[in-house]
């Protein structure tokens, strides 16, 4: 049985630190304001804490990013197909993306 080709893991480790620091970043940016709005020498409850990722779930999500683009790419052949086309364009993934978006 040959190997499907997949997402490195360590790909999807590196989109999930930005997204988390990008999220840090912005919850920072509104704690900044509501304590601004508060009394002056409040603190926050919240603390910062690093956001790790289990290896297991790493691999699962870059098996379930290599699937949800398999998926995309095989409903917009169908519609690119339907029209005589043999190439898929953008416009074919936008007609099918609200679907897949409600299917995954």
């Amino acid at each position: 049985m040959e190997k499907e080709i997949t997402f490195d893991p360590d790909l999807i480790h590196e989109i999930f630190k930005l997204a988390w620091k990008r999220k840090a970043a912005e919850r920072g940016k509104n704690e900044l304001s509501e304590n601004m709005e508060s009394e002056v020498g409040a603190s926050s409850s919240k603390r910062s804490r690093p956001t790790f990722a289990n290896a297991n779930a790493l691999k699962l999500s870059a098996e379930l990013l290599r699937s949800f683009v398999a998926e995309a790419i095989q409903r917009a052949a169908t519609i690119a197909e339907a029209e005589g086309s043999t190439k898929i364009e953008a416009t074919h993934l936008e007609r099918i993306l609200p679907q897949l978006l409600l299917d995954f």
